[in-house]
């Protein structure tokens, strides 16, 4: 290279925009940067395109008034123009805060006057009727922009609404008057300036909200491009919510770095279909999503014929068996691994290519912890699925395995570049330069937020003989029995989440004399279990409530107790009478249970486990699919398990 020539500036020293800028010119219309798939077909963007939409679109905001220092709000759903509008408002130094699009509507006009933006982009209908609903209490909204105008031609006569095809237009009438400003409202940023807010999960009050600038983002997406050795046009399939940090830290940042291609499934029902179409490389999603989709193969094998069902438990069998050794870098001998051949063609890669899942050589699971045993499953039948670990102010995920040592119960090793470190109490500290850059309008918390440097993350872990880091569980909520013998509620909860009829579980015993548990059913899952015994229900509580749904639950609770020391072992429980529910507050829009919130509303029902009650009534609230609120009055059973 001539010595007058100066390097290209690293992805953390510039900022997203200035990146997209810098990959329009290096790739132009020569690849892929974006596919949507809308009815049925995928719709590509290069580059070239995805650049000139970004700026047409900050135009379009331009003409609205949107400027340096302003916030933007959005409550979109993984497309394109979420992109678009996002990285548009970067363009003109404005900081963007995604809302999730489950939120209700006093939720969403809390947030959006929290950080006075003065536009709004959603996503349709829906969500523009729930700004209609609190329009009195955003004085300071001046435009409400939409993306899918379905629906829509009843609003077109209010001022107070613009399409995102409008929106558009205004941009190239703006591009036209001004044709430099979008490229000189770029030029001005700076990386440590803010890019992105985000609310943080919020279980234990109001949501802070976390600052990250675009050298965070830029810098974090660096260290995965470096650590997974990620490549031009490799394929990521967005599905978590825009307002979760771990498709903020793809789409905003390592998809940038490291000129991945975003794909954006037709609709959340079509994912599975559209992995197939796709074949996706890498994907990080909640835990959640593979809980589910472990139960839904368990449930399928159960109802196959006797030779599939016998291949596929000795496919599992052998898989672990397989994994394991390869861990412990055991050899493997000639019989084990010519069965373990014929079982990869018969059985392992017919299941990941009918799952979607046959192209990936990584997935991870973040968010909340992991059964190791949904780890263990899905490594047995072929899939790299690796346990990984971050959070909202580390910027997302600074924590992975390593694929050559893979353990079921650990977050693995930090990406380059990261430090992480045990305090004296063992909560997890780490530093990085993704680590964020504040809450907004909150100092103390900021500063209560690190220490001497390193970020606290407010989980207690420990790093193992190899350098792994095991969480025990947020430091808050190790809670101690009346023994004084300390457990992670989460630690118990994950594995009975494996259960393919458990939806959710919470657990209680602090300063109690054992452990207790209200757990949630399936109600699909344990709703097709009971059609095939013809056990009739009607409703959620109905069929929670049936004897045979009782016993069926206890033998889980049996199997999970098993693999249990004998201070953690679950003595009782109920089956509650309705799922937690994120519009009730007994959940996160993330899906985290607000344990305390939970505990104070059920606290009747806990009491009466600890009392040696058989059964306990109650009067509780219950909300309908229309939003209707009703009280109902039922009994529920308290489940000893011996």
């Amino acid at each position: 290279m001539d010595k007058a020539t100066p390097h290209p500036p690293k992805p953390n020293q510039i900022t997203l925009p200035q990146l997209l800028a810098a990959n329009a010119g290096k790739y132009g219309d020569t690849r892929t940067a974006i596919r949507e798939k809308a009815f049925g077909i995928w719709k590509k963007y290069t580059w070239g395109e995805y650049f000139s939409f970004v700026k047409r679109t900050a135009a379009g905001f331009a003409s609205l008034n949107l400027a340096r220092g302003d916030n933007l709000c959005m409550i979109v759903n993984n497309s394109p123009e979420w992109l678009f509008s996002e990285l548009a408002a970067h363009a003109l130094g404005a900081t963007s805060l995604n809302l999730f699009t489950s939120s209700i509507a006093e939720e969403l006009a809390f947030s959006i006057g929290r950080v006075r933006s003065p536009l709004v982009v959603v996503q349709d209908q829906e969500q523009v009727d729930k700004l209609l609903e609190v329009k009195d209490k955003l004085t300071q909204v001046r435009f409400v922009v939409y993306v899918d105008p379905t629906g829509m031609t009843s609003y077109e006569d209010n001022p107070w609404l613009i399409s995102f095809a409008a929106l558009l237009e205004r941009g190239e009438r703006h591009m036209a008057d001004q044709p430099d400003y979008v490229d000189a409202e770029i030029g001005k940023g700076r990386p440590r300036d803010i890019a992105v807010m985000m609310q943080t999960s919020g279980t234990t009050g109001v949501p802070k909200i976390a600052m990250l600038s675009h050298h965070n983002l830029a810098a974090m997406a660096h260290q995965w491009v470096e650590a997974a050795h990620i490549r031009p046009e490799e394929n990521w399939i967005s599905m978590s919510p825009t307002a979760w940090i771990v498709d903020q830290m793809w789409g905003m940042g390592v998809a940038l770095a490291g000129a991945m291609t975003m794909n954006f499934p037709e609709t959340p029902e079509t994912v599975l279909e559209d992995f197939r179409d796709i074949g996706p490389s890498l994907l990080i999603t909640a835990s959640r999503f593979w809980e589910d989709m472990a139960s839904r193969i368990r449930v399928k094998i159960t109802d196959a014929g006797w030779l599939k069902r016998k291949l596929f438990y000795l496919g599992e069998s052998v898989g672990r068996e397989v994994v394991g050794k390869k861990l412990r870098r055991e050899s493997i001998s000639w019989p084990l691994g010519l069965l373990y051949r014929f079982l990869t063609l018969a059985v392992y890669n017919p299941l990941l290519d009918r799952l979607g899942c046959s192209r990936f050589h990584s997935a991870f699971t973040g968010g909340h912890p992991i059964s190791p045993d949904v780890i263990g499953f899905f490594r047995a039948i072929g899939l790299n699925l690796k346990q990984c670990y971050g959070l909202t102010e580390s910027c997302g995920i600074f924590q992975i395995q390593p694929d050559d040592e893979v353990k079921l119960e650990t977050v693995g090793k930090p990406l380059p570049n990261t430090s992480i470190k045990l305090a004296e109490d063992q909560e997890v500290l780490v530093k990085s330069e993704a680590n964020f850059s504040g809450y907004y309008n909150d100092y103390q918390s900021t500063e209560a937020a690190f220490e001497n440097g390193w970020l606290k993350t407010g989980d207690a872990g420990y790093i193992d003989e190899d350098g792994h880091l095991l969480i025990i569980g947020r430091k808050e909520d190790i809670i101690r029995n009346k023994s004084g013998d300390a457990f992670s509620p989460d630690f118990i909860e994950t594995r009975l989440k494996f259960s393919p009829y458990i939806k959710e579980a919470v657990t209680f015993g602090e300063a109690r004399p054992f452990i207790t548990a209200m757990i949630n059913i399936d109600l699909g899952n344990v709703g097709s279990w009971a059609e095939e015994r013809m056990i009739p229900y009607t409703t959620y509580m109905d069929l929670s409530q049936q004897k045979a749904v009782e016993e069926m639950i206890l033998r889980e609770v049996r199997e999970v107790n098993g693999q249990l020391p004998e201070v953690m072992k679950i003595k009782k429980f109920v089956l509650l009478y309705k799922l937690l529910d994120a519009d009730d507050d007994e959940l996160t829009r993330t899906g985290k249970v607000r344990r305390r919130f939970v505990y104070g509303l059920y606290i009747k029902i806990i009491e009466a486990m600890y009392a040696g009650a058989q059964n306990v009534p109650v009067t509780g609230k219950i909300r309908y699919r229309d939003g209707r609120i009703g009280e109902i009055e039922t009994i529920i059973n308290i489940i000893s398990v011996d």
